[in-house]
């Protein structure tokens, strides 16, 4: 023992050296900011060292630039991770427009509207959008982005379509997907990756029964016409696809998309793709089996799109746990040995690490028993799930009686030990059930599409995370009575269907969705019409409902009375694969009578984890809730939504939380160094990058989620007269 403990510090100076030559050799690679993420190994990190621990204090705002197209009534806002070619940043708009920035004073180069290249600007489906995509050959350089159902290419130089890109410059992202409804919802969220002359992209889906396949595709960058396709739910002959116990499930079932991004070993021609749950996400009584590729990291050729191997995180999805950022291309030192890997956190808290060329764990992981009586008619839990023995979990992953908040009153406590009582807790892969559940963490816990920042100089990654419980609750689905019925009970059947998992089953909101209630008072009938044949944001366009479903369905939502006896005749039956028996009630937060959340502190952290061990190295609550620290109790931490980056400078940046700050911590140990006030909450990953000498600092103010307010803001930070070493 006395041995081992004299060794320890020699080996930790040896892994630190290792991963010191490792950045050296990177370092010339990451001082720009040209690529989403920082760059194809998505890791992050800048070598930039002008910014550090001894001078973070002074940085002061640069430069603001104003989108002046925020949608405060309708919650917008803007994910971006701004890229930097050439001294101009790109980025998107809350309604996504595209603009290039001088890089160095915010000034407005160009702006492509997307919305201008339609027929009729209310087709624009506004999703959110984090990120775009810069290729160059020679003289042509492009810009490719995703706006709604459209992949569009943009000079870079001009801000004008590239004609010859698909049709007069875009691509319909429906096409080419094999659908068996042409208006199945597909968009474009997270930017796609080059290779070569490759654009790869993955996709944004449905998540009820009626989503669209969530397959990877290679566009030709020049033409965009299709070079390989992937399907993530396998088609006979296919690896996987006995995986599907019923074999035509992969001419139904939609999802296992890779709508988190992607990262790339470009030396190797390995991109890395992560896939999300199958649909419909809480119920598999319509796909049965182990699932594959939902829930997995893919290791695809980027050249032919040929599977090199797989790794599922999750069988059988019963609980939205997609995977929900693309790995981190890391080295690490594992028995004396370097080896390339990747590191693939999860939604319920593991960090996979996996051999980057084998998909080999490279820490021992346990398939363990899991909990599989369903009341739930047809359905067939899958008996275990993969826990990695390391890394240590960076999130609880359990929520008992002894973790109830503690700053709210004792009546509030009882309340809150009540309900907990009345639902099924205890552990996190309990099947979906009508007794409620608790689903901690929650459908956004553990890391979301922030990512995380990986350090080569130390071996440390650092990724930030909710911990807030969620209630799951299923019910059985409404059925059509085969016969007429009025506009009032059909609008309530099918919101019930289509509508009533994210505003819930009053009709009152749920997660981060907004409530109903009132929305007359908001919109016209019209208007309303326009949302559902569009989308917007995180709500998907419905235009397989015909249009009068759709006025059933406005009919109930905005309580016409009028409308609602007018008389409904049903359509056809439903595909039964279509009409399913069960629906969830809404994405309902455990939250006190107070607004909090119910369980105690941390609701958000930041972690750092060395790799060579497994072992966290710091945990910090990550946010402040104002009211709280005015009372004298400690920092909780707070939801976030956004990712951090690390700097050879000694410093992690993140904003992401909703008290609208952005801060610096020591990347060593998690001391806080510097924070700004942001005009609106910055909901987004900031970009680091240095023009004429200067390093800065780039974060989207955009809003918009967890109740903040919409912003329209790009906020550059910078050391005033400094120039880099």
């Amino acid at each position: 023992m006395r041995f081992t403990q004299q060794v320890k510090p020699y080996l930790l100076v040896f892994a630190v050296l290792a991963n010191l030559c490792s950045a050296k050799a990177q370092s010339t690679q990451n001082t720009t900011w040209e690529v989403y993420g920082g760059s194809k190994k998505f890791i992050r990190y800048s070598a930039l060292k002008q910014v550090n621990t001894k001078n973070v204090k002074q940085l002061q705002v640069a430069w603001t630039y104003h989108t002046e197209d925020a949608d405060a009534r309708g919650g917008s806002q803007i994910q971006c991770n701004p890229i930097i070619v050439d001294g101009v940043l790109y980025g998107t708009t809350p309604r996504l427009s595209l603009v290039a920035l001088n890089a160095s004073t915010g000034v407005l180069k160009w702006k492509f509207n997307a919305e201008d290249q339609l027929a009729k600007k209310e087709n624009l489906g506004i999703n959110n959008n984090r990120g775009v995509t810069y290729w160059q050959s020679g003289a042509d350089k492009r810009i490719l982005y995703c706006a709604g159902s459209n992949l569009y290419a943009v000079n870079a130089q001009t801000g004008r379509l590239v004609k010859s890109f698909g049709k007069d410059g875009a691509i319909d992202l429906h096409d080419n997907l094999e659908l068996n409804n042409k208006n199945w919802y597909v968009a474009g969220t997270t930017p796609g990756i080059i290779y070569r002359d490759l654009y790869i992209l993955g996709s944004r889906v449905n998540e009820s029964a009626n989503a669209a396949p969530g397959s990877v595709r290679a566009f030709d960058v020049r033409t965009g016409k299709l070079r390989w396709i992937f399907h993530t739910i396998p088609h006979p002959g296919e690896f996987g696809y006995n995986t599907w116990e019923d074999k035509d499930a992969w001419k139904y079932i939609g999802g296992a998309n890779c709508w988190a991004g992607f990262s790339m070993d470009e030396k190797r021609g390995i991109i890395y793709a992560p896939t999300g749950s199958a649909s419909f996400d809480f119920y598999g009584g319509k796909r049965k089996g182990k699932g594959l590729f939902a829930n997995s990291l893919l290791a695809l050729d980027a050249a032919t799109g040929k599977l090199k191997w797989h790794y599922q995180v999750i069988h059988h999805d019963l609980w939205d746990k997609d995977l929900p950022t693309a790995p981190a291309l890391v080295t690490i030192r594992r028995n004396g040995k370097l080896i390339d890997a990747v590191a693939q956190p999860t939604k319920h808290g593991f960090l996979f690490i996996l051999d980057r060329v084998t998909g080999k764990s490279l820490y021992p992981v346990k398939e363990k028993p899991v909990p599989t009586t369903s009341e739930l008619d047809g359905e067939k839990v899958w008996p275990t799930q993969p826990f990695p023995t390391l890394p240590e979990p960076f999130v609880r992953q359990n929520f008992t009686e002894k973790d109830i908040n503690p700053y709210i009153s004792e009546q509030s406590k009882v309340e809150v030990l009540g309900r907990l009582k009345s639902y099924r807790y205890g552990n996190m892969f309990l099947p979906p059930g009508k007794q409620p559940s608790v689903i901690f963490p929650g459908f956004d816990g553990g890391p979301e599409w922030g990512g995380p920042a990986y350090d080569p100089q130390t071996g440390l990654l650092y990724i930030n995370a909710n911990e807030v419980p969620w209630i799951l609750t299923m019910i059985d689905a409404p059925k059509a009575p085969g016969k007429v019925e009025s506009f009032a009970t059909a609008g309530e059947r099918l919101f019930a269907k289509n509508c009533m998992s994210c505003h819930g089953q009053n009709r009152e909101g749920s997660g981060n969705n907004p409530t109903l209630i009132g929305i007359e008072k908001k919109y016209t009938a019209e208007q309303i019409m326009g949302l559902l044949e569009t989308g917007r944001r995180m709500m998907p366009a419905f235009k397989e409902l015909g249009k009068q479903e759709r006025e059933a369905v406005i009919a109930f939502v905005t309580s016409n009375q009028k409308e609602g006896e007018r008389k409904f005749t049903s359509p056809a039956p439903l595909d039964p694969y279509l009409d399913l028996p069960y629906q969830m009630t809404g994405y309902n937060k455990f939250l006190t009578k107070e607004g909090l959340p119910a369980i105690s502190p941390p609701w958000g952290t930041l972690n750092a984890i060395n790799l060579n061990t497994g072992k966290i190295a710091w945990k910090i609550p990550l946010g402040e809730d104002e009211n709280l620290s005015k009372q004298g109790y400690p920092i909780t931490g707070t939801e976030n939504y956004g990712g951090p980056v690390v700097t050879a400078g000694g410093l992690v940046f993140i904003a992401a939380t909703r008290d609208e700050k952005i801060r610096a911590f020591d990347k060593r140990n998690g001391k806080l160094l510097w924070e700004a006030k942001l005009p609106a909450a910055g909901f987004a990953t900031p970009s680091i990058y240095q023009v004429h000498g200067k390093k800065y600092l780039i974060i989207a103010c955009g809003g918009g989620k967890l109740g903040t307010r919409s912003g329209d803001a790009y906020v550059a930070f910078a050391i005033p007269g400094t120039k880099d070493n």
